[in-house]
């Protein structure tokens, strides 16, 4: 069990996914109209963008540079979704040669060639098997980076596809009834669908569906509020247990009984007044009790195991000083393998799931482990891994097997001349914040071959409660490899990884603590004598766009430049225009506007209010369909900032919403940037 992609703590960025990146334009000004098609490859041809692009202030695109660039963007690995439920065989989401979104593939074994299953111009990245015989698969897909998911069938044989629920909800999976086969999802109104554009209380009705006659579906439970979201179903089928989600620091556990739709508050107790992470982990396959994570007892997120008959816990890894990410129990009850985040680096560690005594882990390749599932019939493990030489491959072993080896079933993919085995190990740095906190993040050096010192982008990973963890780069290899860049991304105050009160310290009125990190962050280069202080540039995407504008506004004469994609510009105009199914979750984040003393904090501390701060130049990006930071956000910091004679580069994708999942979307906005760092830190 892990937080879904609507909450999910990590960064809304993920750099070696190489295709989360936005671009951005400005309504109401003149714009360089896209085309479609790519010039003839002549001496001074240019790259033109297409259809869906719209540019603002951007230089041209020459071929030339393309031809230097492009072999970076095409770095291909594959994310493990599900095993099939009576063979060995598994569900990705992969991204083949000459595609341009990730799609569903089944892959038969170790290393065969995985044979596609759907093919849509919006990418597919969440998908189950039915799960008695696998006869069919459900996936979710969302229009134009709208995130308003729709829930369909799939028949693996013929490719054919049924939609299962309407389109003015967004649906999300919850949980399969393995015996009946049927399926538990969620349903929640959206914006667009209310009379004035805004909902004041949206609830979430619980569903449940036989995939087969989706006609026939009916209601278990009308659940208040929004952040709901699945954990697992009990073995009798008579409970679900789902997670109440109210920040990244509050979140309960609740069953509900499936065949009266009763919720029951499970942790914390009713009356409990203690503030903690619960989540449910999973139910035992050979007992009553229920798996849970929580940082009820210290400060990391621990697997706990609870009675649900007495609320009583017991403590699994009370010696694990780090966060438990998540947990996946063989079917025949033995075993759970945990994912640990370790200081930004994922592990995979082995329990016992009956004596609850840690086992020796099971031997995988180098890199950090970001997924890991038992196959249903077998004790067969699915492990997904990736690190700083090679995007996503999927591992499949046996850990109850002595020495047993981990079997590659994936190949990453890197484009002819590109050595990715040569590509620089990434480590953990430490500096001191400005009142003493220990802040760390992760360093990536260019190669020996680039003397004096050297020029550096800041990467700030979104959330606010993401983290930058150690993985693959994918298109920034560019930048480190070949322009001799380094790259810094911070862990500032309110980075999930590294305890609950470091998570908290940027809550409400403490935000612009975050901000000051950055500032410490730029003392620390200064200290490098391999790092150009004078040549530094910020870099964020979401809340890492919002931060990246508060260094512009902040530490204007000590940065070269910024990149915002997809940021926040106003606390206050993105709490009342962000889909209202997040608004009361950032909230319990930021800070309620509804509080006259809230609201005016909020926009005494926004970029937008701070514009004439902005003194150096500026690329904001962003896709006109995100539900998350409308793209009012981007325009109306444009505008703000070009009233001041500052140059800014404005790019903004129709058919993208919170980042860029289309590859031809995403390379046109990575040569933009290549571009903007060539003017602002290579001159």
């Amino acid at each position: 069990m892990s937080l879904p992609r609507s909450l999910t703590r990590r960064s809304a960025l993920r750099l070696g996914a190489g295709a989360a990146v936005a671009l951005a334009g400005c309504a109401g000004t003149p714009s360089r109209p896209a085309a479609p098609a790519v010039a003839a490859p002549t001496d001074g041809a240019l790259l033109l963008p297409n259809e869906n692009l719209l540019l603002q202030g951007v230089p041209d695109i020459p071929l030339s540079l393309v031809r230097q660039v492009e072999k970076y963007t095409d770095f291909r690995g594959h994310a493990f979704l599900d095993w099939h439920p009576v063979r060995e065989e598994m569900l990705v989401s992969h991204r083949r040669g000459g595609g341009n979104t990730a799609q569903l593939f089944a892959v038969a074994g170790a290393l065969t060639e995985p044979r596609q299953l759907t093919d849509f111009p919006d990418p597919v990245t969440e998908a189950s098997y039915e799960p008695r015989e696998g006869r069919y698969i459900v996936f979710a897909r969302s229009p134009g980076g709208s995130e308003a998911d729709r829930l369909y069938r799939l028949d693996p044989a013929t490719r054919s596809v049924a939609p299962l629920t309407e389109t003015d909800e967004r649906h999300e999976t919850v949980g399969w009834l393995r015996r009946s086969g049927r399926l538990l999802y969620t349903a929640v109104p959206l914006d667009r669908t209310s009379q004035d554009g805004s909902r004041a209380n949206p609830n979430t009705v619980l569903w449940l569906v036989d995939p087969l006659q989706p006609e026939g579906r009916r209601p278990i439970a009308e659940l208040p509020g929004t952040g709901w979201f699945g954990g697992d179903v009990s073995r009798d089928e008579k409970t679900l247990a789902l997670t109440l989600y109210r920040s990244a620091n509050e979140s309960q556990v609740w069953l509900i009984d499936l065949g009266t739709g009763t919720p029951t508050q499970l942790l914390p107790a009713p009356g409990e007044t203690l503030r903690a992470t619960h989540l449910p982990a999973g139910f035992e396959r050979d007992g009553d009790g229920l798996f849970v994570i929580s940082d009820r007892a210290g400060e990391f997120n621990e697997l706990m195991r609870c009675d649900p008959a007495t609320r009583e816990l017991k403590r699994v890894t009370a010696h694990i000083p780090w966060d438990v990410e998540s947990v996946s129990l063989s079917e025949d009850g033995a075993l759970a393998a945990l994912r640990v985040n370790a200081d930004g680096r994922e592990e995979l560690r082995l329990f016992d799931a009956r004596t609850l005594q840690e086992l020796a882990a099971p031997a995988v390749p180098p890199g950090s482990v970001n997924a890991a599932a038992f196959h249903r019939r077998s004790r067969r493990l699915a492990v997904g891994v990736d690190g700083a030489r090679s995007p996503n491959v999927v591992f499949a072993l046996d850990p109850s097997t002595p020495g047993a080896g981990a079997a590659p079933w994936t190949r990453a993919y890197a484009p002819a001349g590109v050595d990715a085995a040569s590509f620089p190990e990434q480590r953990i740095v430490r500096w001191t914040g400005f009142d003493g906190l220990p802040l760390s993040g992760i360093f990536s050096a260019p190669p020996p071959r680039f003397a004096g010192r050297r020029p550096v982008v800041v990467i700030v990973h979104g959330g606010p409660e993401g983290q930058a963890t150690l993985g693959f780069l994918g298109r920034w290899n560019y930048m480190l490899n070949e322009l001799g860049i380094a790259l810094v991304q911070p862990n500032v105050r309110g980075s999930a990884g590294y305890g609950k009160r470091f998570l908290a310290l940027d809550n409400g009125t403490k935000r612009e603590d975050a901000v000051r990190d950055l500032g410490t962050l730029l003392d620390w280069i200064a200290a490098q004598p391999q790092l150009d202080p004078t040549r530094v540039l910020v870099y964020g995407g979401s809340y890492g766009g919002y931060m990246s504008l508060a260094a512009s506004t902040h530490y204007a004469e000590r940065i070269a430049g910024a990149i915002d994609v997809v940021g926040i510009s106003n606390f206050v105009t993105f709490l009342t225009r962000t889909e209202s199914y997040r608004r009361d979750l950032r909230r319990a984040e930021y800070g309620d506007e509804r509080d006259p003393e809230m609201r005016a904090f909020l926009e005494r501390i926004s970029p937008l209010g701070n514009a004439e701060k902005i003194r150096k130049p500026l690329f904001v990006i962003q896709g006109r369909n995100d539900p998350r930071v409308p793209y009012t956000e981007a325009e109306q910091i444009v505008e703000r900032v070009r009233r001041n004679g500052v140059p800014v580069w404005y790019l903004r994708a129709e058919n993208e919403g919170h980042g860029f999942q289309r590859k031809e979307n995403a390379d046109y906005q990575f040569y933009a940037m290549v571009r903007f760092l060539q003017e602002t830190l290579l001159k």
